[in-house]
C-alpha cells in the first residue's frame, strides 16, 4: 500500500467516537424524555419492518437509538425494547439469520481484529436481507429477514427479479443469505450517500407485485451460504460456478487493522452498483450452520462509514440580523464531529423557516454537508418535551432603514451596518474589522453609525485591546474615511442597489429626486424607485449626511 494512501486510509478511521454528556434532567423529566424517545424509535421500527416504509434515515435511526442507550445509561435505567419485535412474519428461515454488532471506532475494530486469522473485508450492502431456498437447483422460497427466525414470503415478487438465479447450474438443495438492493450507476457513497436506497427497496418487495421495470432495478449480493465450503474464499467461487457471479470480487483479505482501513475507505469513495453504509468484517471459518442464532455473532461484525447526517442537540438559539433588516437564526450546537469537522452552529436560513420548523434548545436536529463544506441544516428528528421560550426579534422591526443607532434590540443590525461601511462594498477600510466595531461597541465609544468620526488617540489608549501602534493604524485608517469619493460613500452608507441609475453628486440633488424620477433611471423598477426614494428622505439618513457634511467629506 503507498505510504500517502495508507496515512489517509489512517485518519479517515481515526477520527474518534464523540459521547455527548448526560442531560442535566430531573429524574421525572429523564423518564418522559427517554420514554418519548423510545416511542418514537417503536414508529419507526413498526412502520418499517410491517410497511416497508422508512420514515428516517438509517444513520439517524442508529444514532437515535445510539442517544437512547446513552440516556439510559446517565440515568439507569434498564433496556426494554427489541427493535424487530414487529419484524416477524409466518415463514420460518431454513437457517437464521444472524445481526451485526456496530464497531464504534477503529479502536473497536483493532481490538476485534487482535489474535484472528483469515478475516475477509466486504461492502456492507445498504438492501434488505432475504434467505433464498432452492429445491434442485431450481428456485422454491424467498423469505424476507423478518426477525431472523421467519420472515415474510418474498417468493412471488423474487421470482420476477432477474439478479435471482432462477435455475442454478447444478441440480442441488441449498439456502444462501443475501442482500437486495437498489441498482445504482457508478454511485460514490462519499459524494451521494445512500439516496434512501434501502427503503425503496424494502417498499417494493412488500407490495404484492412488482413491475418489469421495477424488478430489473433491483440487484442481488449473496453475502453468505450457511452450509457451503468450510471457507469463504472456496464458498464464493463455488457460488460464482452455481450461478451467484456480483459478489466475488467484493471479498478482501484482511491481516491488520491498516488493511480493514484501506478497504473501508476503498469501497467509501470508490463507484459501486449499489450504497453501501460501511464494510462487514467476517471469519472465513465460522460455526455450523444449525448453531446459529437470531443475534450478533461473534465471526462477523460491521464498520460503518462517517456519518453523513449528524443527530445533534441544539443548545441555544441565536439570531443574526443583517445589514439590511434580514433576520437568520442561527443554532449554537453541541459540537460534533461530521466528515472529519467540527460543528458547532448552523443556519436556519430564515425566520420563517425558524417559525415552521419551532426549533428550541434541547431538539435534536439532522445536519450534513452542502458541498461537502458547508453545515446545513435538514430536519428536526426529535422534540424535546420541554418547550423552552425562545425570545425572537419582530420582523416589522428591522428593514433597511432600521437601527441605525445601538439601541436595544439593534446591536446585530448595527454591527452589520459598521462592516459594510467598512468593508470591501463600503469604504474598504484597511486594519477595520468586525472585531475593530465589537470593541468600540462594548466600550460604549459607538452610538450612533458615524461616531468614530471623532475618535482620538486619547480614548483609544483606554479602551483594552488596543495598544500604542494598533491605536495609532486604526486612526490612521479611521482618518482615511474622509477622503474616500462621495460614491463609496453612499455605498458604504448602504444606498439601495441603483443599477445605471446617474449618482453625481451633491447629496441634496439626489435627495431631491422624486420615486418617478428614480423610475425614470436605467435599471430602477418601481420597488426599487420607492426604496431609493425612502432612503434619502428617511431622518436618521438625513442626520448621517449633515454629520458627513460637517466632517468636510465631499459631495455631502
Amino acid at each position: 500500500m503507498p505510504l500517502l494512501y495508507a496515512l489517509a486510509c489512517l485518519v479517515f478511521m481515526a477520527i474518534p467516537a464523540v459521547a455527548a454528556p448526560c442531560p442535566d434532567w430531573p429524574a421525572e423529566r429523564a423518564r418522559a424524555e427517554i420514554a418519548a424517545l423510545q416511542q418514537q424509535i417503536d414508529t419507526w421500527d413498526d412502520r418499517y419492518h410491517r410497511l416497508g416504509q422508512s420514515l428516517v434515515a438509517d444513520e439517524l435511526y442508529d444514532q437515535s437509538r445510539t442517544q437512547l442507550s446513552q440516556w439510559r445509561s446517565c440515568f439507569n435505567l434498564a433496556a426494554s425494547d427489541d427493535p424487530l419485535r414487529s419484524a416477524g412474519g409466518k415463514v420460518p428461515h431454513p437457517v437464521v439469520h444472524t445481526g451485526l454488532e456496530k464497531l464504534k471506532d477503529a479502536d473497536a475494530v483493532g481490538a476485534w481484529l487482535q489474535g484472528r486469522e483469515d478475516v475477509w473485508a466486504q461492502p456492507k450492502v445498504d438492501g434488505v436481507a432475504v434467505s433464498l431456498v432452492y429445491r434442485k437447483g431450481r428456485l422454491h422460497q424467498a423469505i424476507s429477514r423478518g426477525d431472523g427466525v421467519r420472515g415474510h414470503d418474498w417468493t412471488s415478487n423474487a421470482h420476477k427479479i432477474g439478479a435471482i438465479a432462477q435455475q442454478l447450474r447444478d441440480p442441488v438443495d441449498m439456502v444462501v443469505h443475501g442482500e437486495l438492493y437498489w441498482r445504482l450507476d457508478a454511485h460514490v457513497q462519499a459524494r451521494n450517500g445512500s439516496l434512501n436506497a434501502r427503503a425503496t427497496v424494502a417498499g417494493l418487495m412488500a407490495r404484492s407485485s412488482l413491475t418489469t421495470q421495477q424488478a430489473s432495478s433491483i440487484g442481488l449480493f449473496v453475502w453468505d451460504w450457511p452450509a457451503g465450503p468450510s471457507t469463504l474464499p472456496e464458498r464464493m467461487a463455488a457460488l460464482n460456478t452455481l450461478g451467484f457471479a456480483d459478489t466475488r470480487d467484493y471479498h478482501q483479505p484482511v491481516r491488520a487493522l491498516a488493511d480493514a482501513a484501506q478497504w473501508r475507505d476503498h469501497w467509501y469513495r470508490t463507484p459501486l452498483p449499489f450504497a453501501s453504509d460501511g464494510i462487514v468484517l467476517r471469519q472465513s471459518r465460522r460455526p455450523p450452520a444449525d448453531r446459529w442464532q437470531a443475534r450478533t455473532p461473534f465471526w462477523s461484525v460491521a464498520w460503518k462509514y462517517p456519518y453523513a447526517q449528524a443527530l445533534v442537540e441544539v443548545r441555544k438559539v441565536r439570531f443574526k440580523v443583517g445589514r439590511t433588516g434580514r433576520i437568520t437564526p442561527v443554532l449554537e450546537l453541541e459540537p460534533t464531529l461530521l466528515d472529519d469537522r467540527w460543528i458547532r452552529r448552523v443556519s436556519v436560513s430564515s425566520l420563517k423557516r425558524w417559525e415552521e420548523m419551532d426549533i428550541r434548545p434541547g431538539d435534536q436536529v439532522a445536519i450534513s454537508l452542502a458541498g461537502l463544506t458547508i453545515p446545513r441544516l435538514d430536519e428536526v428528528v426529535l422534540r424535546s418535551l420541554e418547550r423552552q421560550e425562545v425570545d425572537a426579534p419582530a420582523a416589522s422591526d428591522h428593514h433597511f432603514l432600521s437601527c441605525w443607532q445601538a439601541t436595544p434590540g439593534c446591536e446585530s443590525q448595527f454591527l452589520a451596518r459598521l462592516n459594510w461601511l467598512s468593508g470591501k462594498h463600503g469604504l474598504a477600510l484597511p486594519h477595520v474589522g468586525p472585531g475593530t466595531w465589537e470593541k468600540l461597541l462594548a466600550a460604549g465609544r459607538l452610538h450612533g453609525l458615524l461616531d468614530w468620526l471623532t475618535l482620538d488617540a486619547a480614548e483609544l489608549v483606554n479602551i483594552g485591546g488596543f495598544g500604542e501602534r494598533s491605536s495609532a493604524r486604526l486612526l490612521a485608517s479611521l482618518g482615511s474615511a474622509r477622503q474616500r469619493p462621495f460614491r463609496q460613500w453612499l455605498m458604504a452608507l448602504g444606498l439601495p442597489p441603483t443599477g445605471e441609475a446617474r449618482l453625481q453628486g451633491p447629496w441634496q440633488a439626489l435627495a431631491e429626486r422624486t420615486t418617478e424620477q428614480w423610475q425614470a433611471e436605467a435599471g430602477i423598477g418601481p420597488g426599487r424607485a420607492a426604496q431609493l426614494s425612502a432612503f434619502f428622505r428617511d431622518p436618521q439618513v438625513l442626520a448621517l449626511s449633515d454629520v458627513l457634511r460637517t466632517a468636510g467629506v465631499d459631495g455631502f
